[in-house]
């Protein structure tokens, strides 16, 4: 059990946190673009799955009675635009 406390701390430390494909404070912008120009690109939906958080009772995290989180979208029009064909919400 200690030897798995110790994975999940070095995978926080090394920056990806396993529920979510980005980085420790990588913006939501910043994650779409590398999962969307990735060696295996993904697609606008799958990108903003990947990136985008969840929030509990006002903490940002998993857990039951979740709610996504807005994608902070702001100085990206191209991606505000993505958001809204696809139906996403976000902040601009």
């Amino acid at each position: 059990m200690r030897i798995l406390g110790l994975v999940a701390m070095m995978a926080l430390i090394a920056g990806c946190t396993p529920e979510m494909g980005r980085t420790v404070g990588q913006s939501d912008v910043a994650c779409l673009r590398s999962q969307m120009s990735a060696r295996v690109a993904l697609s606008f939906p799958l990108a903003a799955n990947t990136c985008q958080r969840v929030q509990r009772e006002g903490v940002v995290g998993i857990g039951r009675d979740t709610h996504a989180v807005p994608l902070d979208l702001r100085g990206a029009p191209d991606l505000q635009q993505m958001a809204r064909d696809h139906g996403y919400a976000f902040t601009s």
